[in-house]
């Protein structure tokens, strides 16, 4: 007889599929009151009594460029009481053994991580990483220190710029009626918000940041790391959800999606296909010898529409001749940032300003980042005075590639909106938004895109390792970038900018490929940009949906990123529809007009 799947495994294969990837199932593990999914090397969804404590730990090795050495389990072995992985972690010069137990005492859970180098290797972290779920944030936290001393604190609510808690021993909170103690071995471990790069977490990790980077771990040495989790239910657990429906409601007057933009490609050949949106993004890089090829091709991409055009490391005295460059275009915004901090420094800020005025350009300048929402959260406060809009870009990938993060990422994209705009009081201008990080950001080393000559190769995200991601095909990203442009209809969001226009990058239809199915999700969105907002103030988990009043039609958008079907009412001001989406799937619906 045939094994029937379970139902794990159905939905995890129905993933697979839209995500266009074959991964390992998760493997189920239970022992007395706890329970958690294997994912690779991931213990993820770690639960006492049906409860969720831990979102996840694992263990992670970093390179001096804090560049993640890739996992690949080996072997797994499970009993009743205990689960082991062995674990290789190869690559970026690392040749490491890790070997991950985890025992089930009770009420208590302890995960023990050893590692073994097998050659020299210099690191940035080598340890365990403890991953707690967003849901705590405004929660009360007590944090034990080394010699036992006791600090009252809480999870942040707002979005920390620096970690929320140091020299951790222990930690003990509640949240949804459980409470759990964890209790760190062999290193000291910190707190950082991982919600500044949109991770659903709160990440505790070992070796504080103020100590010396990279270290040297001697082939042959072995780092010993243990988490112990105790737990008590304290409350009966959460009742059933109800069906599921979506209400789009009118936003309040003169509220309206924001503005649509791609950005420009990188890659060598450019697509015949028009860009879509109200605009094209292009970085240039006037640091290197190929920022006027770059710009040159962004007006042929454009194709008549207006640019946003992001200087990149131009030393305030070689400003001048870019923006003699881009005085004859037409532009919406103009912004300038430094190849190292990737932020608009005073001096560089000022020699922006000064320039336009003085070349009568009327387009807007723009500052902030062209990094991760952590470094404008970092750095605003010495920003110079006056930015009339911020920027900042978003990718989900920072700290890992799974498709549970890029899902779990969609609620933390509009924690980062919000946060924007309240930290900097303008209009903020988020983009591009992308998969992978077009750049390293934190890189101690020089990366290749800083090292270009012509764009024989592509430029930009093109020429770095790991900013591609082979997933920009799937038809997931479809769903996803609904449900993200849902997350960041925020009041005070002026314009979102996804990916780019064409290539594997972005919305495909090069020479070797035809348009992704992404591109339909842009068309969608573009179809409501400028229009009044229409917003879902509850939707159930999982379901996205956003939309605009066009042409006296409600237009919705709504996405399903569960990895079971879901069959959803949608009502908007002009109708109600019911709907069925399979997993990771999304819709288009017209009401009216």
């Amino acid at each position: 007889m045939t094994e029937q799947p379970s139902q794990t495994e159905t939905q995890h294969a129905a993933g697979d599929a839209a995500w266009g990837e074959t991964t390992t199932p998760p493997r189920p593990w239970r022992s007395g009151r706890w329970s958690l999914l294997l994912r690779d090397d991931e213990l993820a969804d770690i639960r006492f009594d049906g409860r969720l404590s831990i979102r996840s730990i694992r263990g992670v090795a970093r390179d001096r460029d804090w560049g993640t050495i890739a996992p690949a389990v080996t072997a797994v072995a499970a009993t009743a009481d205990r689960l082991t992985v062995q674990v290789a972690l190869v690559g970026r010069d690392a040749q490491l053994d890790a070997r991950l137990v985890v025992e089930a005492r009770g009420d208590a859970l302890e995960v023990r991580w050893e590692c073994r180098a097998n050659a020299d290797f210099l690191r940035n972290r080598l340890g365990l990483v403890v991953l707690h779920p967003p849901g705590v944030a405004g929660e009360a936290l007590r944090v034990t220190r080394p010699d036992g001393a006791v600090e009252q604190t809480a999870f942040p609510s707002a979005i920390s710029p620096h970690q929320p808690a140091f020299d951790i021993r222990a930690l003990g909170w509640g949240h949804a009626g459980l409470a759990t103690s964890v209790e760190f071995g062999g290193d000291v471990f910190e707190m950082e918000d991982q919600r500044n790069w949109t991770d659903a977490s709160f990440k505790t990790y070992s070796t504080p940041l103020s100590l010396p980077f990279p270290v040297r771990v001697a082939e042959g040495e072995t780092v010993t790391q243990t988490v112990t989790i105790t737990c008590e239910a304290d409350a009966p657990e959460p009742g059933a959800q109800s069906a599921d429906r979506v209400e789009l409601v009118a936003a309040a007057a003169g509220r309206t999606f924001p503005s649509v933009g791609v950005s420009a490609s990188t890659g060598p050949e450019l697509s015949t296909a028009a860009a879509l949106g109200d605009f094209l993004l292009v970085e240039v890089p006037a640091h290197t010898r190929a920022w006027r090829t770059v710009l040159d091709r962004a007006v042929l991409e454009a194709a008549g529409r207006p640019l946003d055009v992001r200087i990149v490391g131009a030393a305030p005295e070689r400003l001048d001749e870019v923006l003699d460059a881009i005085a004859p275009l037409d532009l919406l915004r103009v912004g300038a940032f430094t190849a190292d901090t990737h932020g608009s420094e005073s001096a560089l800020w000022t020699a922006l300003v000064d320039g336009l005025d003085a070349r009568g350009i009327q387009a807007q300048p723009v500052g902030g980042t062209r990094a991760h929402f952590a470094e404008l959260n970092r750095t605003h406060p010495r920003l110079p005075a006056g930015i009339p809009a911020h920027t900042v870009s978003i990718t989900p990938e920072m700290h890992a590639t799974g498709r549970e993060q890029i899902v779990e990422s969609i609620a933390m994209q509009t924690l980062v909106a919000q946060n924007a705009v309240r930290i900097t009081g303008t209009p903020v201008h988020i983009g591009p938004v992308t998969l992978r990080a077009r750049f390293n950001a934190v890189a101690t080393t020089p990366t290749p895109d800083a090292q270009i000559d012509d764009l024989r190769a592509g430029y930009g995200a093109a020429v770095n390792p790991d900013a591609t991601d082979p997933r920009q095909s799937s038809e997931a990203l479809q769903s996803w970038t609904v449900a993200s442009a849902a997350a960041l209809a925020v009041e005070g969001v002026a314009s979102v900018v996804w990916f780019e226009a064409s290539g594997a990058r972005g919305l495909g239809g090069d020479a070797s490929a035809p348009a992704f199915p992404v591109a339909t999700a842009l068309r969608w969105i573009s179809g409501i940009a400028g229009a009044p907002l229409l917003h879902a103030p509850a939707a159930p988990e999982g379901i996205w949906a956003v939309g605009g009043q066009v042409d006296g039609a409600s237009v919705a958008l709504v996405a399903n990123l569960r990895s079971v079907p879901a069959t959803v009412t949608v009502a908007t001001p002009q109708g109600e529809e019911r709907v069925e989406l399979a997993p990771f799937a999304a819709r288009r619906l017209r009401h009216g007009g």
